[in-house]
């Protein structure tokens, strides 16, 4: 059971008093008034590399996030640091995942942690039980590292939820997560409001950047970092986060940002929700899915020995300069120069051109999945092309099956993060790590305060800002080449429209890998992806600005 955690030093509470006063507990009574999160772990470790023992200390620990001078929410973090090194000299990376509602496991113990989690070199998953070794990959030999969970992923929960009992107490240790015991009846009913329900403040859009940034704040205020140069790392709609982020905290928050790594990005809402009338989504995941086609031996074009950079590229001209006029036209193309196109596209994807032309040219990826290897009966996975799986089901008219890549690895992080905090770090609690919530997906609103008509919700005008608020500022944009999600073209078509000059555009790096959503789960792809990132920093941390 967790007890309650040591009181910080005076000297760490003013200086926190300093950065921010919502830190402070309240000044009048109240039943929280005094709240305190569970008790966190501090550890020493050591990681073996080429050059030699690397000592570290790992910090795991739930910081309070208040609101109107009272406790709301109690954030679950894991910091590794580089043990006796100069605070001021070493740089900072606050690193979450998406979703929404994907606490940091995925980072953390696939690419960026000390520790990571076994997969096999193509990225598919071992058999269990679960493997975990030393990262030679990690981040951490060139920056210290934050991960952060969202509230309500990971072990992070708002503080009603936790005095409630429902996913553990806060200073008393308390019930499980999801438990549907008698509680207190002072504390509330007998059985406990669901988590999406305690939790829903902080799943929309605006509350859920500034809870992020307040941590951002408050933690650089607690550990005295605030003279550390700070990056932030973030993996799908984390990434979509972080551009919003680079804005936000630079201006409102005083933090001034080095880096802004966006990993598999959604930089555009709008993108991600094809329509029969619209054209720039079914023309970004082309390249990808023409890419699967090479993959395994289906395209009528490229040879499964063709570098998938090169198919890409060659599938994204057609896209642009082709496919485009039979999106846009439609019916009123002329049918030879639809029948030419339509043919061509079949070709690039594996299909058959009824199908294509059925479809008018937009192949909804899911499928897409499902048809190109349909005649073996396995279904390609949407988060990773390349990997495939039976279809329990190949005689129904819909795919009732699991999807090979996301629900494929879940085992996979969720019992290499309960290891890694419950065994390595020695965290005491017995709360769910709660590592994907559909609950929240499907609960997250958009907070904005817009008109009904301005419906593009998008990251990249926030990133363009940043970079001009900021002109030291780095950036790095990377996808994965099979990752039907998140498609790689998109984020490439959008940086040629980011109108950037050339000292901005210096700083932007857009680079894709083998591999899918989580190109990392990829041996030489999470090889290459730590060495351009480590000099990704190098350039970022000179002071001429270059």
């Amino acid at each position: 059971m967790a007890q309650p955690r040591s009181k910080a030093p005076s000297g760490a509470a003013q200086e926190d008093a300093k950065h921010d006063n919502t830190e402070q507990p309240p000044a009048s009574g109240g039943s929280l008034s005094g709240y305190e999160p569970p008790t966190g772990s501090v550890t020493e470790h050591t990681l073996e590399t080429q050059q030699g023992p690397f000592g570290y200390t790992a910090r795991a620990e739930w910081m309070v996030l208040r609101s109107r001078e009272r406790p709301a929410a109690e954030l679950f973090h894991v910091a590794y640091e580089h043990a006796g090194a100069d605070p001021s000299e070493r740089p900072l990376t606050f690193v979450f995942n998406g979703g929404p509602g994907a606490a940091s496991a995925f980072l953390h113990m696939g690419a960026v942690g000390p520790r990571r989690v076994l997969f096999n070199e193509d990225g598919t998953a071992p058999p269990p039980p679960p493997r975990l070794a030393d990262n030679h990959e990690t981040w951490l030999t060139f920056t210290d590292v934050v991960f952060v969970d969202p509230v309500g992923t990971g072990f992070s929960r708002t503080v009603e939820e936790a005095q409630r009992g429902n996913g553990g107490s806060s200073a008393d240790g308390g019930a499980a997560s999801g438990s549907t015991g008698p509680t207190d009846s002072s504390a509330g009913p007998s059985q406990p409001p669901s988590r999406d329900e305690e939790n829903v403040e902080f799943f929309g859009l605006k509350r859920d950047l500034e809870s992020l940034a307040e941590f951002i704040r408050r933690y650089l205020s607690r550990h005295r970092r605030w003279r550390s140069p700070v990056f932030i790392a973030g993996e799908s709609y984390g990434g979509f986060r972080v551009g919003k982020l680079a804005k936000l905290l630079q201006e409102r928050y005083g933090v001034g940002l080095s880096g802004a790594i966006l990993i598999s990005p959604a930089l555009e809402f709008m993108l991600l929700d094809t329509s029969d009338y619209d054209v720039l989504g079914w023309v970004d995941r082309f390249p990808t899915m023409a890419a699967a086609a090479a993959f395994h031996g289906r395209s009528g074009i490229h040879g499964t020995d063709t570098p998938v950079e090169e198919v890409v590229e060659d599938a994204a001209q057609f896209a642009t300069e082709q496919l485009t006029r039979l999106l846009t036209r439609g019916e009123s193309l002329p049918q030879r120069e639809r029948t030419r196109i339509v043919a061509r596209a079949a070709r690039y994807l594996g299909l058959p051109r009824s199908a294509v032309d059925t479809a008018g040219g937009r192949i909804p990826f899911r499928t897409f999945a499902r048809k190109l290897l349909a005649d073996q009966s396995r279904v390609c996975g949407i988060y990773d092309a390349t990997i495939t799986t039976p279809d329990p089901f190949p005689d129904r008219d819909t795919f009732q099956g699991p999807d090979p890549t996301l629900m494929g690895t879940e085992r996979v992080f969720a019992a290499g993060i309960n290891a890694q905090l419950r065994e390595t770090l020695g965290i005491e609690t017995e709360r769910e790590y709660h590592l994907l919530s559909t609950d929240i997906n499907e609960k997250w609103r958009i907070d904005y305060d817009r008109h009904v008509l301005q419906s593009q919700i998008g990251a990249t005008d926030d990133l363009r800002y940043a970079m001009s608020l900021n002109p030291y500022m780095h950036v790095y944009i990377t996808h994965g080449y099979y990752d039907l999600i998140t498609p790689a073209y998109s984020s490439t078509r959008i940086a040629h429209l980011m109108k950037l000059d050339d000292s901005q555009r210096a700083h932007l790096t857009v680079r894709h890998y083998g591999g899918g959503h989580m190109f990392y789960t990829w041996g030489p792809s999470r090889a290459a992806f730590r060495s351009d990132i480590e000099g990704f920093y190098n350039a970022a941390l000179r002071r001429d600005g270059r």
